[in-house]
């Protein structure tokens, strides 16, 4: 009866299904296959000079190739887009920034969740419309957490409040610039997503949604187009904004709803 009862309370559990199924790879090590770029001022599929390349098993964002910067802000995105998952990764930021990039993009990147697609992006668009899980590091002055939550034309609640605000910090600790760091974001559809860094919970929010005033970057034309301002699934895009920076060990779990 006991054992009998432990099942059924696990069934019941609505984060059981976090401990069902496997985690399989998002990257093969090799290539871009599965994955589409979207870089600002370029066409979707295009990877402007090699913006993204492979190389030892590393998904690598470098821009040896480029003269300047000149606000080409880009993305990797899934081929798929996701609803209910948790997706693991680690990241490590390598070198120094392109001189000409905004200085808040010092050691500075991201991961997108439940974001537009990349073919419904405008050819000038720098951002997607997503919830980002954001990448930082030690500056040398001060208090830098990762692991925050920025919203490019999106809202999200927190203590049942909605939140309109850019950026969210996390509790995480200040990271030195030169180590892997290993992030987990559980995404539970519209309902809820979480944020880890180094196996510890840093941020939690519920209901993330369009943002139909437009901060920061403007959703009018998925609005137009019939998307509920309910966000409950989107594709995945790790973020190329002017800082060198490397990926591995990309996994997802697809949850149940």
């Amino acid at each position: 009866m006991i054992r009998i009862a432990a099942c059924l309370a696990l069934l019941l559990s609505p984060f059981s299904f976090a401990e069902e199924g496997k985690f399989i790879s998002l990257f093969n090590g090799r290539d871009l296959t599965g994955w589409t770029p979207k870089i600002a001022g370029h066409p979707c599929g295009e990877n402007t000079l090699d913006t993204f390349r492979v190389e030892d098993g590393i998904l690598k964002c470098e821009y040896h190739k480029y003269e300047k910067f000149n606000k080409q802000f880009g993305h990797l995105y899934t081929n798929k887009a996701y609803s209910h998952y948790i997706l693991r990764m680690e990241y490590k930021f390598i070198g120094k920034m392109m001189a000409d990039a905004p200085s808040y993009v010092n050691l500075n990147s991201g991961i997108m969740v439940h974001s537009q697609s990349p073919q419904s992006m405008d050819l000038n668009q720098g951002f997607p419309v997503s919830m980002e899980f954001q990448f930082l590091a030690d500056e040398g002055k001060g208090k830098r957490p990762t692991g925050n939550v920025c919203t490019p034309g999106t809202n999200l609640v927190m203590d049942d409040q909605v939140v309109t605000k850019h950026i969210v910090q996390s509790s995480s600790p200040t990271i030195p610039a030169d180590q892997w760091v290993k992030i987990e974001i559980e995404v539970r559809g519209h309902d809820e997503i979480i944020h880890r860094v180094n196996g510890k919970e840093v941020l939690r929010y519920q209901k993330p949604q369009l943002d139909p005033k437009g901060r920061v970057v403007s959703a009018d034309a998925l609005i137009k187009k019939g998307s509920l301002l309910a966000l409950s699934s989107g594709y995945i895009a790790l973020q190329a904004e002017g800082q060198p920076v490397w990926f591995r060990n990309i996994e997802i779990k697809e949850l149940r709803n």
